[in-house]
């Protein structure tokens, strides 16, 4: 993103009843299930989910009490909490199909530690981390009130809310702004697409939104009308699976920053801490953030890459964005180095990965979430490197 003139920026999201994130949940809460069990099961776990069927494929190694048909009821819990109780999407009567199997013996001697041998990465891959000061959580702006619009609904869904009554699970929202030199200034647009019942017409579909966008986005944000779009095709009545497949990993830009930094490819749900697609990308931005909130930088993207086997990461790119505060770069990556193992059983010690805490980032995004110390969740939002970070610094 620009750090001078002025342009137009567009970030968007999906709520946990869009089919790709259904298939999200159904991942992550295999894995939860295994890790709940065994804190050093390996979990490689990838969903489809389509008109009144889930099928469930991947890898695994864990406890035989987690079994094909524990899963398969998890699934199914996992979608009523969801919401999905429509002829072409039921929790109760939705076909799942369990097809997992042990993983592979030659990945395993890769990953796993043996004598001198530490814990290899999982795969090779490049993952990234980014962090800015456009919003209290250090996220890009775009997708911080695209998540904010559909987190909204959803809560007031799930209070009850007279005020959105007839709006159903699957949704989708995007929002763009208009930046001047680099800042934030205002939404040019808004789009929001949700499913509906069919009695709910689109005029009371939008005298229930237009309310809800005006007291998510700041004083003075809020566009036009006519550059609001609400179901612009006039009509969601068949969605979730039932209207468009869903598969785990298809959501990596909503899940990351919106497109406001680069992503490596690799997606997260479903993968236990030893794959670095997910614990790596979790630990780069924990580092990006601390160096953000530690007065270091306005702007901060960090890159790390790993070997399949390998331990160490291979390289480690940090990129300030103009850099203003006249930090070293170079410096900065060697700081880092010292403060956090980056190796994968690093990671998953200094974060505390190997538990079930996955459910809760498979909607909404795994970044810029409050960390929550009584469940363990979102560890790698704390900020507890900058007294270290300042202290290296002279700050």
């Amino acid at each position: 993103m620009r750090d001078k003139g002025e342009f137009l920026f567009t970030s968007e999201s999906v709520s946990e009843g869009h089919p790709d994130k259904v298939a999200d949940r159904i991942s992550d809460t295999v894995l939860d299930a295994f890790l709940a069990a065994d804190p050093y099961a390996r979990v490689a776990c990838e969903t489809l989910v389509t008109t009144n069927r889930v099928v469930l494929a991947g890898e695994t190694r864990g406890p035989s009490t987690v079994t094909h048909e524990y899963l398969a009821h998890l699934a199914r819990l996992a979608i009523k909490d969801i919401g999905y109780e429509q002829a072409g999407f039921d929790w109760r009567t939705a076909e799942i199909a369990v097809h997992l199997h042990a993983q592979s013996a030659d990945i395993a001697v890769g990953v796993d530690s043996a004598g001198n041998k530490d814990e290899g990465a999982g795969d090779q891959g490049i993952m990234f981390g980014y962090a800015c000061r456009e919003t209290p959580t250090l996220m890009p702006a775009p997708l911080y009130y695209a998540h904010e619009l559909l987190r909204t609904i959803r809560d007031r869904r799930a209070a009850g809310d007279a005020g959105v009554k007839g709006l159903l699970p699957d949704a989708k929202s995007q929002v763009t702004l208009r930046y001047i030199d680099g800042k934030p200034v205002g939404a040019t647009s808004v789009v929001i697409s949700t499913q509906h019942e069919e009695e709910l017409d689109q005029p009371q579909i939008k005298r229930l939104l237009l309310p809800l966008i005006e007291s998510v986005l700041p004083a003075g944000w809020t566009p036009d009308e006519r550059d609001i779009y609400i179901n612009p095709t006039g009509k969601f009545v068949i969605g979730g699976p039932d209207g468009d497949c869903g598969l785990t990993g298809r959501k990596i830009i909503v899940d990351t920053y919106g497109g406001a930094a680069p992503h490596g490819g690799g997606a997260f749900s479903g993968k236990d801490p030893t794959k670095v697609d997910r614990s790596a990308a979790y630990v780069a931005r924990y580092l990006a953030k601390n160096v953000v909130a530690a007065g270091l930088a306005e702007r901060c993207t960090l890159q790390l890459s790993y070997a399949i086997g390998v331990s160490h990461p291979l390289s480690l790119y940090v990129d300030l964005h103009g850099n203003p505060y006249e930090v070293s770069e170079a410096k900065l990556e060697r700081t880092l180095r010292e403060l956090v193992n980056l190796t994968p059983r690093g990671i998953r010690e200094h974060l505390h990965l190997n538990r079930a805490i996955y459910v809760p980032t498979s909607a909404y995004g795994h970044f810029g979430r409050e960390p929550n110390a009584e469940h363990g969740t979102f560890t790698w939002e704390k900020t507890d490197l900058v007294p270290a970070l300042k202290s290296a610094f002279g700050r």
